[in-house]
Formats: structure tokens, C-alpha cells, sequence
């Protein structure tokens, strides 16, 4: 009677290809041949590569990290520190066995599976260690940041990285910071359940008794963990908790209207009050959220839909998309172009479109005058006539010079200027920041008075279409002056 290990070498790799990772690793524990083949044989990082590649994500050897630059590969075999899929479906000799083998230029088996036991933690978090979660948040930060670059602005998303964080991601359970109760945390294993395919297993909830066990509960968050998951946020973009639940726009238009966070020490933009003048990611998701549901609001409007705007709004339509997302954080670099030898690294020269949001200046004052035991009265954002308003000009920029930056040798500070109908100018600059973000700075008036203040962190990769978020104020910093929520983005054409 034939067997199935009878099949030639060839054709049994092609059957455990079509496989999920999860699966062959548990095949591999069932079979002597299967389990060589899989982790004993001299080139066992040639099956992982396919294995990799069979997978809905990008080969990372045509990746480039946010900055531009060719993703890092790295020269480990199966003893690497990477994440096991499982304890029990890995056994560790097999790694001891396979220590002999040759490295390669990336460590296949490694990246593989600390992607899909990241997938396993999102799917069932009831499953994490203790110490797992920045491991988890670090391995969806790199599919997320590192993918494939597009050659013109006007492309189309070419990401299967992105398609696949996004499927991952995209009812939001996992990047909200507020605890899951049991109904939801049953909604969410039941919906991916019912997706099916492939790869898209998760562990059931059980029935009985062990059904009334209390819904998990995220860990509490390192100070480190929580930038990373806002971080991850703000790139994913609005998934669907973010436009269904009004509460959770009410939090981050209070917290982008409160003079309390932006000050001298962050200078009055997205940065961290400490001083240090890295990026506070939290800061950058509410203003994230904030913007991208008026954007969405405004799209509606346009089309002539006068919905209600808080219930009926689906991320996953493309009638009503929103930029600030990941379908659009793929940089922008021309085949042959190498960002090291460009002095306009950052796409600074161009038409932009800068749009910026307002409270009502006398509501904006109540607000944050209205402080009791040191908490605002956010009242004023949970009615359906928030006094929220938006505006938006369109400006040229031009590159007048660059600084060295010793920091970043490649990539050097850009100053700019720039003007909007012969009257309003623009004079700033584009620098990496401590923690290597792209910083966007902007002082402009009429003339030669300067009146307003613009200080954003780039979205996505450079010179992504994603564009530039951040936080408009005036340069006079005086205690009643009014601040608000900034996002601009390169025009794909200049049309006269």
C-alpha cells in the first residue's frame, strides 16, 4: 500500500508549503522524515524560506525599513533567540540537532515563527507569558514599518505585509487599551473563527462551566509597551472599535484640545514632555483618531451622505478610505534611487496639501478651564454639535539648504521654505528625531511676522503617501492661544 512518505522529496515539500506553519510543526512531531525534513537537514533554512514565502507576506529581501534604507538581514541559525511557535510543538533538540547547519542571510525559520506565534497572541492572548508582550508588539511593528517600497506617489498598495497585518488587526481588539469583557472577547474569537481558510484558526472558547471564566485581561503595559502599541496603532489607522465607539473618539479629541500636553519641553508638538524630544506615540494615535474620523466625516459629507457618522462607517470600504493608514505607509522611492544620496531625502520639494482642525475658540477655553480635581469636563465632545471645525491650504515647498546631521550621516537636516498665494510664508525644517522618526517643523505669517506654529512627525515610510501628522499652535505660546490637530501630504500633481 502506498504511503504518503513514499512521495518524492520534492512533492512532500510542496504539500507541507500549502500548509499552515502551526500545522507542519505539529506534522513534523508525527513523522520521522517529515521531522528531518522540516528541521534536520543540512539546508533546513531553504524549506523555511519557502515556507516563509508561501505565506500572504512580503519577501523581506525587497523590504525597506521607514527610513528608506535596505531592511537589515541577519546571520543566525535555528539556535537564534527567535520565538517558538509552541513549547509543546517544537521540540527544542531539534534546534540543538540543526546547530551544525550553515546561517544564510536571514534567518527564515526564526522570522517565521515569532510572526506566527505574534498571530497566535493576537488570535488567543489567553496564551501569552509573562515578559512575551513586547516581543509580540516588536515582531508586528517590523511587518508593519518594514515593507516594499512603491516607485511613484500615484501607486497602488503592493503590501501583502500590509494585507496581512491589516486582516490581523482590523476589528481592533487587540490594540484597544481598554480590557475586552467576555462578550467581546467571544465576538472577537467567534468572527475569526467563522473566517476560516488558511491560517485562520484560533483556539475556541470552551463550553461549560470553563465558558463563565472571567474574559482575559490585557497585561499591564511597561511604559516602553504602551509607545509601542500606540505606535502600531497610528500605523494600522482606524479600525472598527475606533469609528463605532463614541467614547473613544471623545478621549482623544480631549486629549489633543488640552493645552496640558504640549508645551516648551515637547515644543508644543507630538513629542514627549520630558524633554527628550522623542516621539510620544500616544499623542500621535489620539491625533491619529481625532483627525481621521473628521476626514471620514468630510468624505461622507461630500458624497452627500448625511448619515449617522459614529455607527455606519466600515475601515475595510474603500468609499469612504482615509489616508492616515496602512495602505498608504509604503515609501515612495523611484527604482535606482538611493534616499543615502539624496539631499531632498524626505520628498520635502513639492505642492502640499496642509489641513488643520479648530474648536471654537470661546469652547475651546471653557474646555480647558473647565478642570475639577485636575480632570476635564469632556461633555463638550459627546453631543452631535462638537464646535469642531476644519480648514485647509494648499503650499509650495522648496528645498533652500541642508545642515549635517552628526547623528544621521545620511540623512541630513532640510531646511525649507515655502508660500501660499504670494502672501502667506512658510520657513522650517526636516530632521530625524533621538529616536530616528521624521520630525517636520513650520513656522509661517504674512510677511515676515510669523504667526503660526507647526510641529508634525512623518506617517508611514518616507515619503509615503500617509503623509505628515502633528500639532498646530501659534509661536507666541501664550496661555489662551488655541492648539489642534495638523495633517499634510505631497500633492501626486501640480496642476495649474
Amino acid at each position: 500500500m502506498a504511503r504518503i512518505i513514499d512521495l518524492p522529496l520534492e512533492l512532500l515539500e510542496y504539500i507541507l508549503y500549502m500548509l499552515d506553519p502551526l500545522d507542519v510543526s505539529r506534522i513534523a512531531q508525527s513523522n520521522r522524515l517529515f521531522r528531518r525534513i522540516v528541521y534536520l537537514t543540512p539546508n533546513y533554512q531553504r524549506f523555511w524560506r519557502g515556507l516563509y514565502l508561501a505565506e500572504s507576506l512580503d519577501d523581506p529581501r525587497d523590504t525597506v525599513t521607514y527610513l528608506g534604507n535596505p531592511r537589515l538581514r541577519t546571520m543566525s541559525s535555528a539556535t537564534s533567540s527567535a520565538m517558538t511557535i509552541e513549547d509543546s510543538q517544537i521540540d527544542a533538540s531539534c534546534a540543538n540537532l540543526a546547530s551544525s547547519v550553515e546561517s544564510c542571510d536571514i534567518d527564515w525559520q526564526g522570522e517565521l515563527q515569532r510572526i506566527i506565534r505574534a498571530r497566535t497572541i493576537v488570535r488567543n492572548p489567553q496564551l501569552s507569558r509573562g515578559g512575551e508582550w513586547k516581543e509580540v508588539l516588536r515582531t508586528l511593528l517590523d511587518l508593519a514599518t518594514t515593507l516594499p517600497p512603491v516607485p511613484f506617489a500615484e501607486s497602488e498598495c503592493t503590501s501583502r505585509n500590509v494585507a496581512w497585518v491589516q486582516r490581523l488587526l482590523q476589528d481592533g481588539a487587540f490594540l484597544d487599551t481598554e480590557s475586552m469583557t467576555d462578550d467581546q472577547a467571544r465576538h472577537m474569537c467567534e468572527e475569526a473563527v467563522e473566517g476560516g481558510g488558511r491560517g485562520q484558526g484560533i483556539v475556541r472558547y470552551r463550553t461549560g462551566r470553563d465558558s463563565q471564566a472571567p474574559a482575559y485581561q490585557r497585561p499591564e503595559l511597561t511604559a516602553e509597551e504602551s509607545q509601542m502599541l500606540a505606535r502600531l496603532h497610528t500605523w494600522v489607522g482606524l479600525t472598527r472599535r475606533d469609528v463605532t465607539r463614541p467614547q473613544a473618539r471623545v478621549a482623544s479629541r480631549a486629549f489633543v484640545y488640552d493645552l496640558r500636553n504640549f508645551g516648551h519641553a515637547n515644543a508644543f508638538g507630538p513629542l514627549m514632555l520630558d524633554g527628550t524630544m522623542r516621539v510620544d506615540w500616544k499623542c500621535m494615535w489620539a491625533l491619529a483618531h481625532a483627525y481621521g474620523m473628521l476626514w471620514i466625516e468630510m468624505e461622507k459629507e461630500e458624497m452627500g451622505d448625511y448619515s449617522d457618522h459614529s455607527m455606519d462607517m466600515d475601515t475595510s470600504s474603500e468609499q469612504y478610505s482615509c489616508p492616515l493608514s496602512l495602505p498608504f505607509c509604503q515609501s515612495v522611492i523611484p527604482p535606482g534611487t538611493s534616499l543615502d544620496m539624496e539631499l531632498d531625502w524626505a520628498g520635502v520639494e513639492g505642492l502640499w496639501y496642509v489641513g488643520y482642525s479648530f474648536l471654537d475658540h470661546r469652547e475651546f477655553l471653557i474646555y480647558n478651564y473647565s478642570s475639577h480635581n485636575g480632570a476635564l469636563d469632556t461633555s463638550i465632545f459627546e453631543d452631535d454639535s462638537v464646535p469642531e471645525m476644519h480648514a485647509s491650504v494648499t503650499m509650495y515647498f522648496r528645498v533652500v539648504g541642508v545642515e549635517p546631521d552628526p547623528d544621521h550621516p545620511t540623512r541630513p537636516k532640510i531646511n525649507y521654505a515655502g508660500e501660499h498665494d504670494g502672501r502667506f510664508s512658510v520657513a522650517g525644517y526636516v530632521k530625524l528625531t533621538p529616536d530616528h522618526q521624521i520630525r517636520w517643523h513650520f513656522a509661517g505669517g504674512n510677511s515676515d511676522q510669523p504667526v503660526w506654529n507647526c510641529e508634525g512627525i512623518g506617517l508611514g515610510g518616507v515619503r509615503s503617501q500617509a503623509g505628515v501628522l502633528g500639532v498646530w499652535s501659534t509661536v507666541f505660546h501664550d496661555a489662551e492661544d488655541p492648539v489642534g490637530p495638523l495633517w499634510m501630504r505631497r500633492q501626486q500633481f501640480i496642476v495649474d
